[in-house]
């Protein structure tokens, strides 16, 4: 019995001891957003002032666009996803995007609200702030859904709306990355605010690619440092607290022309939802990348963004 209670004691130790240790090598605590604009907020970077919050914004291109284009990132995602993108359209069309409250360099919202509803108002707020009345929104997955729901609210405001891989629909994923699943459980997301393996948000960047061999070592340094802004783990969980609401209706209302672009391969929104959006906005537009997962302008930024194109009639 002393050789079982001493082997006990011996496990427990051990079992006590790796996890201090995993703790000690995880630790993550919040970074200060002055930590990481050094890297991440370099020129064209901006910070206006909007709603309470010190918006992290970059906006390029010709200052005479009338229908300026404004891109709206996904969950957990910035305005960086949008890079390749910008690059590509900067020379002919006046690109604005920014990060969304709880997301990135910008941070929480000051009353912590993440319903579609006050991100529409936060995306009207943005364009009056800058002064843009009318323009071209896109939006990927929550950005997406945020794009036709401000489109929907003040159609005056949007000549023209692009979809990529747009929640909006009630859903059964494939596959949900892990950061997601840990943040929906209130214990282990309280331990994720002073931890976070690197490898788990690899892992988690990897689930949203068609291909995760194309993941770098860059991506998933800018996703981890995204992350850890301080308070954004905490408004992660408040974010995917919100209910799925379903407005097909209003999906429905939408009249302006609009593209809808999809990954073959998204395993966290099926590629059923493109038909859906397709059904429901008359007129729209459906280019499907066969290869590609949840962000296919990340994924393969040279073949989405020619779609856009085409779409807004550039050479």
């Amino acid at each position: 019995m002393r050789l079982i209670g001493k082997g006990l004691a011996l496990v427990l130790a051990a079992v006590v001891f790796f996890t201090l240790v995993g703790l000690v090598l995880t630790w993550a605590p919040d970074k200060p957003v002055g930590e990481l604009k050094a890297r991440w907020a370099q020129t064209p970077s901006q910070f206006v002032a909007v709603a309470g919050m010190q918006v992290h914004l970059r906006d390029e291109g010709p200052r005479d666009d009338p229908t300026p284009i404004v891109l709206l990132h996904g969950t957990s995602a910035s305005l960086h996803t949008w890079q390749s993108w910008t690059e590509a359209l900067r020379g002919q069309r006046r690109v604005i995007r920014f990060d969304l409250p709880g997301f990135a360099l910008t941070g929480p919202h000051p009353q912590d609200d993440y319903s579609i509803d006050a991100y529409a108002r936060f995306v009207v707020a943005v364009l009056d702030q800058l002064g843009v009345q009318k323009v071209v929104l896109g939006g990927n997955s929550l950005g997406g859904q945020i794009a036709w729901a401000t489109a929907a609210a003040n159609p005056d405001r949007v000549a023209q709306l692009v979809l990529v891989d747009s929640a909006g629909y009630p859903f059964e994923p494939k596959s949900i990355p892990i950061g997601f699943k840990i943040a929906r459980i209130p214990a282990l997301a309280s331990l994720m605010q002073t931890t976070l393996p690197r490898g788990m948000v690899e892992s988690s960047v990897r689930n949203v690619y068609g291909d995760p061999a194309k993941v770098t070592p860059e991506l998933v340094d800018l996703y981890y440092d995204m992350t850890v802004r301080e308070g954004n783990r905490r408004a992660l969980g408040k974010r995917l607290a919100q209910p799925m609401a379903s407005a097909p209706e209003r999906i429905a209302s939408l009249k302006m022309p609009t593209l809808i672009i999809w990954g073959g391969r998204d395993r966290l929104i099926p590629p059923d939802n493109a038909a859906k959006f397709a059904k429901d906005i008359a007129g729209s537009e459906l280019v499907m990348f066969d290869a590609l997962g949840h962000v296919p302008h990340e994924e393969d930024p040279a073949a989405t963004v020619a779609a856009v194109k085409k779409f807004l009639g550039m050479n």
